[in-house]
C-alpha cells in the first residue's frame, strides 16, 4: 500500500499531504488552472470550433502561465511540482478545451527529451525558456512510411563538419504550427542504433511546416507535418550521442505520451460528467426531470464509476513516477481505461441527450470528437494490451520507469523495443 500514498514532497515546496494522492499545492494548482480554463479559454471555444484552426496567441498565453515547466526543476526557473501535477494541469485545461490541454501535452514531450537526455548547455539554454513560456517545444519521431516502427524511419541526418544536415518529413507534430523548438530524431546509421535526436529552431533554413488539415477534433490544436530540406543543424544541437535517438522517442512515448495522454482523456471524461449531469437536471420528460427516469439514471451511474475507475489510475500512475518506481504497467493501464473509458461516456452521454446531442449548441459532440483522437498517440488500446500481457507473462522488456528518479533516466543499458507508438507531439 505504500505506492499508494503518491510522490514525495516536491523539492521546491515540502508541503503536508490532504489525501492519497494530493497535496494543498497541488490543490491550489488545480484551482489556478481551472480559474483560468473558465476565464480565458471557454469563450474562444466557439471561434477554434468554427475555424478548426490552431490558436497560437492562446497557445502562448497559457505557456506564459508556466505550466509547460511543470516538470521542469526549479534551478531552470520551472515549478519541479512532478508528473501528478503535471497531470492536473492538462486535466483541467482538456476538461474545458480538449484542444489546450492536448497543446501542453505535447510540449511537455518535448521539453522531456531536454530534461532527461540535454547536454547541461542545453538545458541552461532551453529549460529557462519552457518554463517562463517563451519557448514551446515539440517532439518530431513519427513517418508516413514507417507509422509508430520507429526503427523504419528514412529521414537522415549526415554529418558535415560541425553540422548535420537533415532531410526528411515527419508526421502528426503536436502544436507542429506553434513550436519554436523542435526535437526531430533522424537516421545516422543502418538499424536501430542508427537514429540520433537533435534540436531543431523553427526558424531555421530548410524547415517548414506544411499548411495545417482539418481534423475530426481538437479544433484550435495541431499535429501537422514538418519537412527538413538540406537543414543545417550544428553540432552542439545534437541530443547526446549518436546512436541514442531511439531512447529519446521511446522514453518519450512511453513515459510522458501515455500518461499525458491520459491526462486529455480524464479532463474531456470529467466534462463529459458535467455536462450530463446538468442536462439530465434541466430535461423535463414525462412533466418530471429526466434523471428521474430510471434508465436515464443508471446511465449516469456507468458514467460516474468509469470516471472514478479512470482517475485512480492515472493519478496512482503518475503518482508512482513520481517516485521514481517502476510502473511501466501502471501507465499502459491508465491509458488504455483512460482512452476506451471517456469513449465510451462520450457515446453514453450522447444516447442520453439523443438528437439534441447532434448539434453544436451542446458541448457534448466536441467530447465525442475530442476523445477519438487519444487513441492512436502513445500506442493504440491493442498495443497497450499487448504489453500488458507480456508484462503479466514476465515477457516484457526491461522496465523504462525506474530511471526516472533524478535529472536524467540513468545511463544503465535497457533493451530496447523499437517498435515504438507513434506520438502527438
Amino acid at each position: 500500500m505504500d505506492a499508494l500514498i503518491g510522490p514525495e514532497p516536491s523539492p521546491c515546496e515540502d508541503e503536508e499531504r490532504d489525501g492519497w494522492f494530493l497535496t494543498a499545492r497541488h490543490r491550489r494548482l488545480r484551482e489556478d488552472v481551472r480559474e483560468f480554463a473558465e476565464r480565458e479559454v471557454a469563450p474562444l471555444i466557439p471561434e477554434m470550433e468554427s475555424s478548426r484552426r490552431v490558436h497560437a496567441e492562446l497557445s502562448r498565453r497559457i505557456a506564459a502561465r508556466g505550466w509547460l515547466g511543470v516538470t521542469i526543476g526549479c534551478e531552470y526557473g520551472g515549478m519541479g511540482a512532478g508528473h501528478l501535477a503535471k497531470t492536473l494541469v492538462i486535466e483541467e485545461l482538456a476538461r474545458v478545451s480538449g484542444a489546450m490541454g492536448a497543446m501542453v501535452q505535447a510540449s511537455q514531450l518535448g521539453a522531456a527529451k531536454i530534461i532527461h537526455f540535454g547536454s547541461k548547455s542545453q538545458k541552461r539554454r532551453w529549460l529557462p525558456r519552457i518554463a517562463e513560456g517563451s519557448c514551446l517545444p515539440t517532439i518530431a519521431v513519427t513517418e508516413h512510411g514507417s507509422g509508430g516502427h520507429v526503427a523504419g524511419m528514412e529521414a537522415s541526418a549526415v554529418r558535415d563538419g560541425d553540422a548535420y544536415v537533415l532531410t526528411g518529413r515527419k508526421v502528426y507534430i503536436g502544436n507542429s504550427h506553434v513550436g519554436t523548438l523542435h526535437g526531430v530524431v533522424a537516421r545516422t546509421g543502418p538499424g536501430s542504433q542508427g537514429l540520433t535526436a537533435f534540436l531543431v529552431e523553427a526558424d531555421r533554413p530548410g524547415c517548414r511546416v506544411e499548411p495545417q488539415r482539418e481534423a475530426l477534433g481538437l479544433h484550435g490544436f495541431s499535429f501537422g507535418e514538418l519537412v527538413l530540406e538540406g537543414c543545417r543543424v550544428p553540432v552542439k544541437n545534437r541530443i547526446g550521442n549518436e546512436g541514442a535517438g531511439l531512447r529519446v522517442a521511446y522514453a518519450s512515448s512511453t513515459l510522458y505520451g501515455r500518461p499525458n495522454l491520459t491526462a486529455v482523456s480524464l479532463g474531456i471524461h470529467q466534462a463529459i460528467a458535467d455536462e450530463v449531469g446538468v442536462f439530465v437536471k434541466e430535461r423535463v420528460r414525462y412533466g418530471k426531470p429526466l434523471h428521474e427516469l430510471a434508465v436515464v439514471r443508471a446511465r449516469v451511474g456507468r458514467i460516474t464509476s468509469r470516471l472514478m475507475t479512470a482517475r485512480l489510475l492515472a493519478y496512482h500512475a503518475a503518482a508512482l513516477l513520481d517516485r521514481g518506481l517502476e510502473c511501466d504497467a501502471e501507465l499502459m493501464n491508465a491509458k488504455l481505461v483512460n482512452t476506451e473509458a471517456a469513449v465510451d461516456s462520450a457515446r453514453e452521454a450522447m444516447e442520453i441527450h439523443a438528437s439534441v446531442g447532434l448539434f453544436t449548441d451542446r458541448p457534448v459532440e466536441r467530447y465525442l470528437r475530442d476523445s477519438m483522437l487519444m487513441f492512436a498517440p502513445a500506442g493504440t488500446s491493442d498495443v497497450q494490451v499487448l504489453r500488458l500481457a507480456e508484462s503479466a507473462l514476465g515477457l516484457g522488456r526491461a522496465p523504462w520507469s525506474g530511471q526516472l528518479a533524478g535529472d536524467g533516466l540513468g545511463a544503465s543499458a535497457v533493451q530496447e523495443d523499437t517498435r515504438v507508438p507513434a506520438v502527438i507531439g
